[in-house]
């Protein structure tokens, strides 16, 4: 049985069960962001897991585990090669399958796809017309039933990753009093021209844009259920007038503030 608490001090949300004793699998999650619509800022797609699991009821970016089928796919990608992500996570190789990963989920999960028609295309890939934008419906709900991998689609629509418009962000392991570990990596990417967001009834609850401001309310008045990593994420694009000053840090490196023992205690990762 699993309840809901909230921990001292911290006003974190804990499932209440017993801690996990496996090693952390590996994920990846993607913050898809735009321009605020109708104020000054950053908006953020975040979706609420289903009320089932060790993590239920969450609210959170975009994301899942990788999968086998996300290794090996360099061949599809652009803009990125293993050697350059691998050296961004801090890893000797095998880089490129969280930017896969975080790709594949965020379609899965949202709908939005960071890809190209062809290689060496400038324009992120938008649905040419209604009909298209069914076809890819069709592919997502294909991909969540297991009757297509996210490699067919990519061969069928003659489709390449646009993995440079994918950008890391952070590292966090969830700690060993966890009751499932997660060693995850998160990026950034800003919403496509021409395509839009919304959430899969299988694997989530729901979604919404909500500015980092918005969300970090809703979890001061007890209305949404978060996790230090999710936080300490919000706090930082709050931080950011715009998209184009988000982006930019991003990029540089420079949106993270020192991780204190505090950060690290909760399971953020120098990189």
């Amino acid at each position: 049985m699993t309840r809901r608490i909230m921990a001292p001090n911290l006003r974190v949300w804990q499932p209440l069960v017993t801690p996990s004793n496996t090693s952390p699998r590996q994920a990846a999650t993607l913050l898809v962001a735009r321009a605020a619509r109708r104020r000054q800022g950053v908006e953020m797609f975040m979706v609420r897991r289903p009320g089932r699991g060790v993590f239920p009821n969450l609210h959170v970016f975009p994301g899942g585990k990788v999968d086998a089928a996300d290794t090996g796919l360099d061949a599809l990608c652009e803009g990125r090669s293993d050697a350059e992500a691998s050296a961004a996570l801090g890893l000797a190789d095998g880089g490129l399958r969280y930017w896969v990963t975080a790709v594949r989920e965020c379609f899965e999960e949202c709908g939005v796809l960071l890809a190209y028609r062809a290689e060496g295309a400038e324009d992120v890939f938008q649905p040419a017309d209604d009909a298209e934008r069914a076809r890819f419906d069709s592919h997502r709900d294909a991909l969540a039933t297991g009757a297509l991998t996210f490699p067919e689609l990519l061969a069928r629509e003659g489709l390449r990753l646009a993995l440079d418009r994918v950008h890391y962000f952070s590292h966090w392991i969830t700690p060993e009093t966890a009751p499932a570990r997660f060693d995850t990596r998160f990026f950034l990417a800003l919403l496509p021209p021409g395509q839009r967001a919304a959430a899969d009834s299988r694997e989530t609850a729901g979604g919404e844009w909500v500015t980092p401001t918005q969300a970090l309310a809703h979890f001061e008045t007890g209305a949404w259920q978060m996790i230090h990593p999710t936080l300490s994420t919000l706090r930082a694009v709050a931080r950011f007038a715009t998209v184009d000053q988000l982006l930019g840090d991003v990029t540089a490196g420079r949106h993270l503030g020192e991780i204190d023992v505090q950060l690290r205690a909760q399971g953020q990762q120098p990189r």
